[in-house]
């Protein structure tokens, strides 16, 4: 299996709510669902300090922006909400086949270190792992 392919919006992977464009200076909102614990491998950003979520998308953002994002875990009827900043960008046909898409930097609250938290504990074992990921 293609790492990318755990990002799709197949069932098995992450599903995605429609990206609601910025008219003004408001932060875009984005669901995401993520259904699989090797999809939330993928797509979570442990290097960032509160931690951090890849979320690919063809929308254009800058460095810096905020992006309201509503999480959904695997096995998880709760949906996290993180009012998250851009850091991270991989633009179309990136190198090593990643999925184009951004990664948001949860913010220092007790909310995003409560959701850290639990990412980590689903992801267990798994966060040592050499498996590729959407980040680095």
């Amino acid at each position: 299996m293609n790492p990318g392919d755990l990002l799709s919006n197949s069932p098995s992977g992450l599903s995605l709510g429609p990206d609601t464009p910025a008219s003004t200076p408001r932060p875009s909102v984005i669901q995401l669902s993520i259904k699989e614990k090797a999809a939330l491998y993928a797509a979570y950003i442990p290097l960032f300090a509160q931690g951090g979520i890849f979320i690919p998308t063809t929308r254009d953002y800058q460095l810096g922006d905020d992006v309201y994002v509503l999480l959904a875990l695997p096995d998880d009827p709760q949906r996290y909400p993180v009012a998250g900043k851009v850091a991270w960008i991989t633009p179309p046909r990136a190198a090593g086949n990643r999925s184009q898409g951004v990664g948001v930097r949860f913010p220092d609250d007790e909310k995003s270190r409560y959701l850290k938290a639990k990412i980590e504990q689903i992801l267990g074992a798994h966060l040592g792992s050499e498996r590729a990921t959407q980040t680095i």
